[in-house]
Parts: C-alpha cells; sequence; structure tokens
C-alpha cells in the first residue's frame, strides 16, 4: 500500500537567496534518503516561500521488503564435535543471528543460517531520519536560536509531517509535528487544518499562500503584465530575471502596486533609475509604447488586503530620495566634461605598488595601440580615444554611488559630451563579459580595449606577486579582482569575434610596460606562467566541447599565437576521432614517434634504399604537397600514405646493423614524423 508524506517546516522569514539551494538539499536528501534504505516513491516535490520549506513525497512505500539472506558461519570443523553435534561456536551463531539450531544447514565446509530481514515500515525509517536531514541542511549565516545547540537558517515555528492521513511523529529543534499550520500573517483564514499531503497547496491557498513556487513566479508575471496594460505601458522581464526570482522567494501572496515618481527624474540617465528600481528597491520599470523609461513602475507586495495607500506612499517616498540623490550627482558630474575627469585619477590607486588608475590607462592607451598595428585596424584614433575615457567615470559622485554602473555612465556622459558613438558605446562595452557567459562587446572599439585592460590587469596581479611574495597567484579559491574571469572574457572575444590576435605578444608587450614603468626585473619563468594559466581557463572553457586529449595533441602548436585556429583544429580533430582511416594515420604515426624518441635525422640518400618498400614511402613522401592552411583537406590528404606505411613496416627492418643504412630510414621517418606533426602530436592524442 502506498500513501503521500508531507514535511512542512515553518519559520521566521528566510533570506531569499538560501531558497533555491534549500529546495536543491531537501530534494537531493530525500532522494538519498528513500535510495539507502529501499524504499519505492513515485515522486518528490519541494516548496518553498518565504516562510515555509515543504516536501511532497508522491506514492511512497508502506515499508521496505523483506529481506531473506545467507549468513556463514564456522568452518565445520569448529561448529561440529566428534559426535557431529553442533559445538558452542554453532550454537553461538545461531543465537546472534536468532535462528534454531535445527535450521542451521552445511555448504562448502561452513555453518550457514537463513536469515529473515522484516522490513521496517516507512514511519519508522521518516521518524529516525527526517530531523537528523533537515539539521544538516547548509547555508550561509546559520545560527543558534533560543537554547538549541544546532545552527538553522531561522528559528523554526511549527513542523507539519503526515503519511496518509497520519501525523509522523518528529521533534525538530523542540517543535513536534502535527497537521496544523499557518497560512498568510494577514489573512482571515490564518489556522489551517491539513488533512492529506495531496490537499496541502489547495489548503494553504484558503489561507492566502501560494507555496508552488513555480506558480507563484506565473503569477507574479501576469498580474505585473496585466497592471502594465491597463496602464497602456509595458513591463519586459528578460532583463529583470534576477530581480522576478528575489520577488518569488520574499512572497507568499504577490499583489502588484502601482507607483510612481516625478516626471523631472526622467532626465537623469535611464540605467541609473532602472538601477535603483531594480537592484536597490526591487521594483518592476514600466515603459512607454515608444520604448521610453516611464515614471510609473510596479512593486509586489506580500499582501492580503485592499488598502494599498500606504504601500504606495511609502515606496513613492524611498524611491524619490533615491532618485534625488542620483538627479544631484548627475547634474554635478555633467558640470564638466568627460576627458576632464581624466586628471581625477591620478589620486585612485589601481593596486598596491602598481599605481593609479590613470597610470593604468595610459598602459591601456598603449595596449591599445599595439592590438590596433597587429590587427592592422583603420579607425585607431577612435579606438584610442575610448581607451582614454574608459575609466574617467570611475571619478565620478554617480559611479562612486552606485559602482555596479561603471562603463554605462561613462557612455552616457561621453555621449553627453557629444564624443563619437564609437568611442561612447566602446566605454561601455569595454567592461564585457560582465560575468563568463555574459554578453561580449559588439564592436571592435569595445573589442580591443577589453582585451587591453583585462591583458593589464592580469599581468600586473602577476607582477604584485613578484613584488610581494605574501601574495598569491589567481587560483580556484584565490582570485583577486577576477583575474579568471577576466582571462575567460579575453580569450572568448578572440575566439567568438574572430580576431586575429597573437595574444602571447599583446602579454609580452603588458609585462614589458609594467616592467619598465615600475623599474621590475621579470621573473624568467612568469610569461611561461601566464601562458599556462590562460591554457587552462581555455580547457575549461572547451572540457565539454573537446576531450582532454585532443586539446593536449595540440597544445604544443602554442594556442594563444593563433586562438582562432586552434579550436578550429580541436573540431577537426574531434570530427575524425571515429574515423577509421584516421585511427590508421593515428596508429602509424605513434609508432614513427616512438621509434624516433624525439631524436630528428636528416640527409635522405636515394642511393642507400635497399628495398621496394623503402623507395615506395619515399616517393609517397615527395609528392604529398598538400596545402597545410586547410586542416581537414591535409587529414584527408594522409591517406594517400597509409599504404606505403604498412607496407614499409611489413617488410622493412628500420634498426639495420648497418649504421648508414639504419640511419638513412630513420632520417625517412623524421620526414614521415614532420607530415604528421603538421596536424597533431598523435602519441598524446
Amino acid at each position: 500500500m502506498r500513501k503521500d508524506f508531507l514535511l512542512e517546516i515553518l519559520v521566521q522569514e528566510l533570506p531569499y537567496k538560501f531558497i533555491p539551494s534549500a529546495i536543491l538539499q531537501l530534494k537531493s536528501s530525500f532522494e538519498k534518503l528513500f535510495k539507502e534504505n529501499a524504499l519505492n516513491y513515485g515522486d518528490i516535490k519541494v516548496y518553498a516561500t518565504p516562510r515555509r520549506l515543504a516536501v511532497i513525497v508522491e506514492n511512497l512505500a508502506d515499508k521496505q521488503q523483506d529481506i531473506e539472506k545467507e549468513a556463514k558461519g564456522p568452518i565445520l570443523s569448529v561448529a561440529k564435535n566428534d559426535d557431529g553435534t553442533y559445538s558452542p561456536a554453532a550454537v553461538g551463531f545461531a543465537k546472534k543471528n536468532n535462528v534454531d539450531v535445527s535450521m542451521l544447514y552445511e555448504k562448502d565446509n561452513y555453518i550457514w543460517a537463513k536469515i529473515e530481514i522484516k522490513g521496517k515500515t516507512a514511519q519508522e525509517i521518516l521518524k529516525e531520519n527526517i530531523e537528523n536531514l533537515i539539521l544538516k541542511m547548509q547555508g550561509s549565516h546559520f545560527m543558534r536560536w533560543a537554547d538549541n545547540t544546532e545552527k538553522f537558517s531561522r528559528p523554526i515555528e511549527n513542523v507539519v509531517a503526515i503519511l496518509g492521513n497520519e501525523i509522523v511523529e518528529l521533534n525538530i529543534l523542540d517543535k513536534k509535528s502535527t497537521n496544523k499550520t499557518q497560512g498568510h500573517r494577514y489573512s482571515k483564514n490564518r489556522y489551517l487544518n491539513i488533512d492529506e499531503p495531496k490537499n496541502y497547496l489547495e489548503i494553504l491557498k484558503t489561507g492566502n499562500v501560494i507555496a508552488n513556487q513555480d506558480e507563484r513566479k506565473e503569477v507574479i508575471v501576469n498580474l505585473a503584465q496585466k497592471c502594465a496594460q491597463e496602464n497602456n505601458l509595458e513591463i519586459n522581464f528578460e532583463n529583470v530575471e534576477d530581480l522576478l526570482e528575489e520577488i518569488t522567494f520574499i512572497t507568499e501572496w504577490p499583489v502588484p502596486v502601482l507607483c510612481e515618481f516625478d516626471e523631472k527624474y526622467l532626465q537623469i540617465p535611464s540605467i541609473v533609475t532602472t538601477t535603483v528600481m531594480t537592484q536597490h528597491q526591487r521594483y518592476f520599470p514600466l515603459w512607454n509604447k515608444n520604448g521610453k523609461l516611464s515614471n510609473k513602475f510596479i512593486t509586489m507586495a506580500n499582501y492580503v488586503g485592499n488598502d494599498f495607500s500606504n504601500i504606495k506612499a511609502g515606496n513613492q517616498r524611498v524611491i524619490t530620495a533615491r532618485l534625488e540623490d542620483g538627479a544631484f550627482f548627475y547634474n554635478e558630474d555633467t558640470k564638466t566634461k568627460l576627458i576632464d575627469k581624466l586628471d581625477n585619477l591620478k589620486g585612485m590607486t589601481f593596486q598596491k605598488g602598481l599605481g593609479t588608475l590613470f597610470d593604468k590607462t595610459q598602459r591601456m592607451v598603449n595596449l591599445t595601440q599595439f592590438i590596433c598595428d597587429k590587427l592592422a585596424v583603420e579607425d585607431t584614433e577612435n579606438i584610442l580615444r575610448c581607451a582614454l575615457l574608459s575609466k574617467c567615470d570611475l571619478s565620478s559622485k554617480l559611479v562612486f554611488e552606485f559602482t555596479e554602473l561603471q562603463g554605462f555612465i561613462g557612455e552616457n556622459y561621453a555621449m553627453f559630451d557629444k564624443e563619437n558613438e564609437t568611442v561612447s558605446k566602446g566605454i561601455c562595452e569595454h567592461y564585457f563579459p560582465l560575468g563568463a557567459n555574459g554578453e561580449l562587446p559588439s564592436e571592435i572599439a569595445g573589442q580591443i580595449v577589453s582585451i587591453a585592460d583585462k591583458v593589464d590587469t592580469i599581468c600586473a596581479l602577476f607582477i604584485s606577486t613578484q613584488k610581494d611574495k605574501k601574495k598569491k597567484r589567481p587560483t580556484g579559491s584565490n582570485d583577486p579582482l577576477g583575474a579568471r574571469r577576466a582571462a575567460i572574457g579575453i580569450l572568448r572575444t578572440i575566439i567568438e569575434k574572430n580576431l586575429n590576435l597573437d595574444l602571447e605578444s599583446v602579454i609580452k608587450h603588458s609585462l614589458d610596460l609594467l616592467s619598465k614603468e615600475f623599474n621590475i626585473e621579470l621573473e624568467e619563468t612568469i610569461l611561461d606562467e601566464l601562458k599556462e594559466f590562460f591554457l587552462q581557463r581555455l580547457l575549461f572553457m572547451y572540457e565539454k566541447d573537446f576531450q582532454i586529449q585532443v586539446i593536449n595533441s595540440i597544445s604544443e602548436f602554442n594556442p594563444l599565437k593563433d586562438l582562432t585556429g586552434f579550436i578550429e583544429k580541436a573540431k577537426i580533430l574531434t570530427k575524425y576521432q571515429t574515423n577509421s582511416d584516421f585511427e590508421l594515420i593515428k596508429e602509424n604515426a605513434t609508432r614513427v614517434k616512438r621509434i624516433l624518441k624525439n631524436n630528428s635525422f636528416d640527409n635522405i640518400s636515394s642511393d642507400l634504399f635497399v628495398l621496394d618498400e623503402e623507395k615506395a614511402l619515399y616517393e609517397a613522401i615527395k609528392n604529398h604537397n598538400a596545402n597545410t592552411n586547410n586542416l581537414d583537406l591535409y587529414i584527408q590528404s594522409l591517406k594517400s600514405l597509409i599504404s606505403p606505411i604498412v607496407q614499409f613496416f611489413d617488410k622493412v627492418l628500420v634498426m639495420d646493423k648497418d649504421e648508414k643504412i639504419k640511419n638513412n630510414r630513420l632520417a625517412l621517418l623524421s620526414k614521415l614524423n614532420e607530415k604528421f606533426s603538421v596536424v597533431c602530436d598523435f602519441e598524446k592524442l
């Protein structure tokens, strides 16, 4: 017989960032519990609000299956007396396993017993494990509450645990389980009885709680869209996904409240206003049909009732204060041009011991020129202007107040100053990507200045560890200034924007600039360490696309010199991995390299050929003139060498007793190895 099980932990308001993790932890823990106890079930569903964590297990088996197993006892010589009766050892074995001595039997020269293990009931398993399961949950800022020694995210107020329609007796942090719970704090129907788990969600709705987070999110979206449409406005959820999740987890009964602010604040850059609304105040911005920001916005109240006047007034008062600050900073900043803020960077430290942001900007300009030359870019003037202005907004009052708007404010101020559009957009985009998988700079100015900025930062970090031995170079756990993310941004920009850029030369130039500026003699290993750092990021980026053997087999080609070519080569090799002809090429290429043992032999003499198979292979190698610029066609062309290679190894003993003949044959294989080496190091593939 199967029944549904419900567990609800009612708590004081949980931190919203903990809730998604709690959902995953609960689902994983219950799955593990039932697997370890061989208890069958249909499905596990986890629901969460700011005040409750609930688990519903559908079709849970009422008990474990009974198990019959064989238990091995003592060897016969010990288990039996000389007269054939069972010895005390055998009697003790029977007693230990709770079977009668008459049930013992002999097998393989030992005494055995069949033991029947009665399965535990679901009630027993749940009682024994759930308290420990809940208290094993992990999260930041867990604390002890009241007199309890165990830690939890917030104080527990109530526990519901029912299997079918029976209460499962639990005691979690001194709260005994019942079948009673509470609805929304402001609900008229606050105190609720849960008769069966399958009715849990609907019963909670009568108490103004939407426990299903997916349903709650859908309700928020629908209500907000309806509110916007009723006011001839639009709402865009694509840019506020994090906000939508946060509001989902801070409300139990979401209700939209339309608010507004004075239209005079629309003169502030819209990015400032929307940042205040979405990141500081948890509001949904609304837009006019023409795409311009409206002075109206929606706040989602966790509220039961009809009077929203206090909610509306409070939120309008708060946003007005924030926007008033923004307007003041904006007006102060725009009294001077963006370029006039450049000198202010001289008083802002980039990194201890490595100068100011003004110094960094000058290096970025130099690096930008270097990259432009490498890429043969025509519009150098605007790109250099972009690099020069790229950090100026960091000294503005608005960015000081809203640090997350660096770049965005720079773009706006550049446009205000009538700077070229390429310059303005590049100032914003040079910070891209903002995350490992974020949007890349769309235009060449932002791409080049982004690479220059990030390369300078990473090289400066490595040099700073040389100056200060107490500092550690970037690793998985130690990553100051986001060096790993910056490296991935550089690699993605070069590869995905198809820039024919020698990254190693850019790194060398950056190191040279830093060492001269700060009069540092670089360690011999620093360039190799930087190359390895970037290579490890590259491996991380493509670990799901390419086998590690593929990457390793072409890593000696120095991927940083031609990243796009490197990735293209990896794609082609991956394509050929299951090709039978390619397997033959790989097999013989590996054999050749092992014979040569990384040695190289020159001067092939046709006069020293003894066998026709030597001559045939020599002719095949001479006639193989495939274009190495097209790796795909080149690999296909190697098929012509397979037959003469196979015949050569069948008939020819390379290590001939005659030293001249042996060296001549090794020289022939060296020439062949050169052909294979164009593709990869087959020995690592």
